[in-house]
């Protein structure tokens, strides 16, 4: 952890990655090949969630530890105990990455099947950093997506990160952050609050009001010490016959005191129920200003039925279904070899939809007329914006876009092995991705059937892309 930074032990970070990704790097020094010119996309396949879209986010932690990547001596030490050759692990001693990547911004609203990320390093640099680059990617961008969902499904309510105590370890920390570029709020995580400068927050727990006499004695204690901020958790005994009853007694003694209660917590029970019968016994005592929060599960599905239901609810803590990416737990992000030198390269699949696309690329997003997005396209680098361009597994069916506005996402952010993109914190990611967001139609953020976002290839990428295919062709066939 060092300043605005999530960063691995340096003892782990040349051996975070999988045994093939070593095995391969090693198999290309030996073979005269390491310091061939690779360039590798990152792209995943399917849109999480059964959703429309998905929130790249990961990038400047990715960076961050790209930056501070090396293979010291403990880390060798191990490599020699697996046996790699002596050679090899000479190599590693001075071993940094010293590539180019280009990227889009992060917090970008991203689509299946188009470039995310562009590595273009040698051989051995490219193929030694492709799990540390799928591991933080995948999994932030699952998780900035999730948050997204449920920002929307709140309709401008406060949402909360509450679930570091259900993440998978360290895992809770990037979560935090990714959940933040997502939309929410806040969060319970203390330590990645300090880390990426987040905004800190909690409640109590049913332990605090279990520890004094009664529930009463334990809400008067509590806001004691938080006079400015108490919110005040109602439902360890009964939350309409106790809970609130108590709530009110200590706003209205606060009052006395020239404060306010800031907010109540439901965190059981029939949510929208409760919080109708609440919200009209605090409006009873004068106390509209009081907050209701609610947390237990929740998640998009069930904030959107609660707020369907009429539910009085100013702030929602999400914590399980947010931190794990419930129910699809993992992003299918790959990472796959486009051209090696001059040759462009593409994997060939008797599944169409698992052919890669060719080449060093790009992508040109199109705007529809009325500030919104209307599809991308996937080009070669450097060719002239297409005014048309075609389905990638139904050439039959094409898009003309000439004379939209336009711009290409993938931008140059480290170049020789130096970050070259300023630094953005967490807040600035988090704008820049609601700004993004206002600029994509409902109609793919709606949770059942979203509409299908555009994306299509340009004609030189097709032909591109046709031609090597052919080649395979005609070689198993010779």
């Amino acid at each position: 952890m060092n300043g605005n930074k999530f960063l691995l032990p340096k003892d782990l970070t040349g051996i975070y990655t999988d045994y093939y990704e070593l095995s391969m790097a090693q198999g290309y020094f030996l073979n005269g090949m390491h310091e061939k010119r690779g360039v590798f996309d990152y792209f995943f396949r399917k849109n999480p969630f059964g959703g429309g879209y998905a929130i790249f986010a990961g990038l400047a932690d990715f960076l961050d530890a790209l930056e501070e990547f090396e293979f010291t001596n403990e880390a060798l030490s191990y490599l020699r105990e697996l046996n790699f050759t002596s050679e090899f692990i000479d190599y590693l001693k001075e071993f940094s990455f010293r590539g180019n990547i280009y990227s889009v911004r992060e917090g970008e609203i991203v689509f299946p099947n188009e470039p995310i990320l562009r590595v273009e390093a040698s051989l051995t640099e490219a193929q030694i950093i492709e799990t540390l680059l799928l591991n933080i990617l995948n999994f932030e961008t699952l998780i900035a997506t999730k948050a997204a969902r449920v920002k929307f499904a709140a309709k401008g309510r406060i949402v909360i990160d509450f679930g570091m105590r259900r993440a998978q370890g360290y895992a809770s920390i990037l979560a935090s952050r990714a959940a933040v570029i997502g939309g929410f709020a806040s969060t319970s995580n203390v330590a990645a609050a300090k880390i990426y400068n987040l905004k800190a927050t909690g409640t109590m727990a049913h332990s605090w009001v279990q520890s004094f006499s009664d529930e009463l004695t334990a809400f008067r204690k509590f806001v004691e010490i938080y006079p400015d901020n108490a919110i005040l958790l109602v439902d360890t005994f009964n939350t309409l016959k106790s809970g609130v009853p108590n709530a009110i007694t200590v706003a209205k003694e606060l009052e006395q005191k020239g404060k306010k209660l800031f907010g109540i917590r439901l965190d059981s029970g029939d949510l929208a129920f409760l919080s109708k019968k609440a919200r009209a016994a605090l409006n009873s005592a004068g106390l509209n200003y009081v907050k209701i929060a609610a947390s237990n599960q929740l998640d998009e599905y069930l904030i959107k039925s609660l707020l369907e239901q009429g539910a009085e609810i100013d702030a929602f803590g999400v914590g399980t279904n947010l931190v794990i990416g419930k129910p699809d737990a993992a992003l299918d992000g790959v990472y796959k070899l486009a051209q090696l030198e001059e040759s462009p390269k593409m994997k060939i699949s008797e599944n169409p939809e698992k052919m890669t696309l060719p080449g060093v690329k790009n992508v040109v997003r199109y705007f529809n007329g009325e500030n919104k997005f209307f599809g991308d396209a996937i080009i070669k680098e450097g060719e002239k914006t297409p005014g048309v361009f075609f389905h990638p597994l139904f050439p039959e069916r094409k898009k003309i876009v000439e004379g939209l506005e336009n711009h290409t996402l993938l931008e140059l952010t480290f170049k020789n092995g130096k970050r070259t993109n300023v630094r953005r914190n967490v807040d600035e990611i988090s704008h820049y991705s609601a700004e993004r967001l206002k600029l994509l139609d409902d109609s793919h953020k709606r949770f059942q059937y979203p509409h299908l976002y555009k994306v299509g290839i340009s004609p030189d990428l097709q032909v591109l892309r046709d031609k090597l295919k052919k080649e395979f062709e005609n070689y198993q066939e010779a």
